[in-house]
């Protein structure tokens, strides 16, 4: 065999069944298997994921390469032996619990071959649910901007690379990095690249959410979680040069990686806990947080970054629960200028300036922040089956400053406006879902939808994601749109958002479900 197109690295780690399936779609690709390698590196798994390599191995030896060693604890060491393995004159990454379209790789090395490019993005899309950020797969892009475009939300490792670029500029994997270890590699590789280019008209890539547990960033604690965000703009930090381009970076991991950590499960950690992260996020953002990178920070996750700089965890506090149990904030009017009205506003103390606290420029996406409080499964009276939503906000006046009418949208679906109360508490909007329309033109994948509320005012329209400070009453329920059952659930995400997952009920999914409610021995 000679020198392949493309070699396919996958780490594994205990991915059996998932990995099953990934494999086949390797093996499957139209790019035909005399173009392509698999390198697989078996990272100390214990539930039978290292036999099923080596079944595969053993039935397509020209093909697929095995490697097994002791578990290192994250992805980066047996990403890092994977590279060292592979001869193909480009690398594809792959999770192990992931699969490809069947033309993904001939469409994604065909493309770098015809426009002359070190990386190419496929279009993701998320299954079982799983969201993954669209915006950078707007459009084909032949010649994509790292610093003008949505690539820094997007720098997951799950793209195609020129090998020689890799090898000539010694890109590796941070190995004490248990989280985001992929991130500084491919920022590096698009940073060093020639020409990045994104292929958006076919689903390449299938990003799976496990069923029986949370990807890796979920899972990890709140100070191993820090100490890799401090990891990652550290290392953007001695890439890039000051300036807007380093911003232009640095803004994806101040609104990702250091909101996430301030979100309000932080409420729920011990004070020393707290203490830490605090003192770890004063000193990134006393470093690089820029005026620019915090003016474009939206108003929650720009307040707690700036409450966590200059107050104490005292003050954190209050501004997280004034979200996470009191509601929406108070609006201050001083003139022609709107503030949120969130602890801290104009305490001398804190030496947090107005604009900070301005949403004067956004004041209808201001206005259309509303709290969910209820939510039910109801029957309308034709019949049909659905979710109502019930949303508040403490604005008594909110009809008077709009200029049509206030409704809700699960993603691109429009809610039913049932009334539009008003009250000595503030308003009150209720709006109905049918099942049929949220099932209308989901994939096999299943989706995720925010729950928003929106509103004309002042000439634009706002639109806020509907928060909801206590978890869903209503229950998962599972519904048939034509030969397929989905289940719905209502939930809320890690940022207190209200959202409904709709994701396709197969017989993985009910075996996970038992395997949940059965005691242990299964009896």
């Amino acid at each position: 065999m000679g020198t392949p197109d493309v070699s396919v690295v996958v780490a594994v780690y205990n991915t059996m069944p998932y990995l099953t399936k990934c494999l086949n779609s390797l093996l499957r690709q139209s790019i035909g298997r005399d173009r392509m390698e698999i390198v697989a590196v078996d990272d100390g798994s214990t539930d039978g994921s290292g036999r099923e390599l080596d079944r595969f191995a053993k039935l397509h030896p020209e093909t697929v390469k095995v490697v097994h060693q002791a578990n290192s604890g994250g992805p980066a060491a047996p990403s890092n032996r994977g590279l060292e393995l592979a001869t193909g004159r480009y690398v594809f990454f792959i999770g192990a619990d992931d699969y490809l379209g069947d033309e993904a790789l001939e469409r994604l090395v065909a493309a770098a071959d015809e426009y002359g490019s070190d990386v190419v993005l496929g279009k993701t899309v998320g299954v079982n649910s799983r969201n993954i950020h669209q915006a950078v797969f707007a459009r084909n892009e032949t010649d994509l901007d790292l610093f003008d475009s949505a690539l820094p939300w997007a720098l997951s490792n799950t793209k195609l690379f020129r090998r020689e670029l890799i090898e000539r500029h010694g890109l590796r994997y941070p190995e004490d990095m248990p989280v985001g270890s992929d991130q500084p590699f491919t920022l590096e590789a698009c940073y060093r690249a020639n020409r990045i280019s994104v292929l958006a008209d076919y689903r390449f890539y299938h990003a799976v959410r496990r069923l029986n547990a949370h990807n890796i960033t979920y899972r990890s604690r709140h100070e191993e979680r820090l100490r890799c965000a401090e990891q990652l703009v550290e290392f953007v930090a001695r890439l890039i040069e000051p300036g807007k381009q380093r911003d232009a970076v640095l803004i994806r991991h101040f609104a990702w990686e250091i909101a996430r950590l301030l979100e309000d499960d932080f409420l729920g950690l011990d004070r020393a806990a707290q203490e830490r992260l605090v003192a770890g996020i004063r000193t990134l953002a006393d470093r690089y947080l820029t005026d620019d990178i915090r003016d474009r920070l939206e108003i929650e996750a720009r307040l707690r970054i700036s409450t966590a700089q200059r107050g104490t965890v005292d003050d954190l506090l209050a501004v997280i629960r004034q979200d996470a149990e009191e509601g929406v904030p108070p609006t201050i009017v001083d003139g022609d200028r709107w503030y949120a009205g969130y602890p801290g506003f104009r305490d001398a103390r804190l030496e947090m300036p107005d604009r900070w606290f301005d949403v004067s420029d956004t004041a209808a996406d201001w206005l259309a922040r509303m709290d969910a409080v209820d939510l039910a499964w109801e029957t309308g009276p034709d019949g049909s089956r659905g979710l109502t939503v019930t949303a508040h906000t403490p604005r008594r006046n909110l009809a008077s400053l709009t200029s049509g009418p206030i409704g809700l949208a699960a993603g691109d679906v429009v809610g039913s406006t049932l009334e539009t109360t008003r009250d000595a508490d503030g308003t009150t909007v209720k709006a109905r879902f049918r099942v049929d329309q949220l099932l209308a033109g989901v994939g096999v994948g299943g989706t995720l939808c925010t729950v928003r509320s929106q509103l004309t005012a002042f000439g634009t329209t706002g639109s806020s994601p509907l928060r909801m400070p206590t978890r869903p009453t209503a229950p998962r329920m599972v519904f048939r749109r034509g030969v397929r059952f989905f289940v719905i659930t209502p939930t809320t995400s890690h940022r207190g958002q209200l959202v409904i997952a709709i994701a396709p009920v197969t017989p993985r999914r009910v075996m996970a479900q038992l395997r949940r409610r059965l005691p242990k021995g299964g009896k």
